[in-house]
């Protein structure tokens, strides 16, 4: 089993496209007989999240995962056309993909909350086994205890496989109580200021050491997981 996270890119994004996005088209990609799909599109729910950061013009509006038998598989490719046709600029990403906490799906709803999607770069100073060791190994355990994050899932980036993709080292996908999208307290779930200093102190001090605090995308979206690769009867 393999994974692909494809980015689309788009200044049109309204609710209208976002909702066809994640319903006649991921009709369409279920049809292809895909392991598993999920669709996360920033929609009216999310769309004015503070969480936001943008390197990319047009920004990145919707991060589709696809699981696959095989990346280069008809199915795959198929799949990566369809979406090509939806947006001005796509970019697809062969995956690596560790989860300390696995989101709260519900097949064909709507995941609770805020999914935060981060687009990572590592630094040229920092190789990749450094870079690793320190996001992974140090970072984690200190998203965990400085976060309200109920989902976190780690994709390393193996290698873009769309011409022209934007270089990305890693796609972050952390799932947040709603609230946070216009609170600070609710994002770093602090009960006072005195905490939320504390907690985003520590959090940027983890960030900085492996450089994901600059060159950063984040984009805040609604989540729907359409197809799980890992439930045999799974799926629509």
């Amino acid at each position: 089993m393999e994974k692909l996270i494809v980015t689309l890119r788009t200044p049109d994004a309204d609710q209208t496209w976002c909702d066809r996005l994640r319903g006649e088209v991921g009709e369409e990609l279920l049809d292809l007989g895909l392991a598993g799909l999920a669709v996360n599109v920033r929609d009216d729910a999310v769309r004015d999240s503070f969480m936001t950061l943008t390197t990319l013009d047009p920004p990145v509006v919707a991060v589709v995962t696809i699981w696959t038998q095989q990346y280069y598989g008809l199915p795959t490719r198929a799949a990566i056309a369809t979406l090509d046709r939806e947006c001005d600029r796509l970019a697809a990403y062969l995956v690596t993909e560790s989860v300390p906490v696995a989101p709260p799906d519900e097949l064909g709803e709507r995941t609770p909350g805020l999914a935060n999607v981060a687009l990572l770069r590592r630094p040229e100073h920092l190789d990749a086994a450094t870079w690793l060791d320190r996001w992974h190994v140090d970072h984690t355990p200190v998203a965990m205890a400085t976060q309200s994050t109920f989902g976190y899932t780690q994709n390393t980036v193996v290698r873009a496989l769309t011409p022209d993709a934007p270089h990305v080292s890693a796609i972050v996908e952390e799932n947040f109580p709603i609230e946070a999208t216009r609170d600070l307290h609710a994002f770093f779930g602090a009960a006072d200021d005195a905490e939320l200093s504390d907690r985003m102190s520590r959090m940027m001090a983890s960030t900085a050491a492996f450089g994901a605090n600059e060159n950063v995308d984040t984009v805040p979206t609604s989540r729907y997981l359409l197809r799980s690769p890992f439930l045999a009867d799974a799926g629509t």
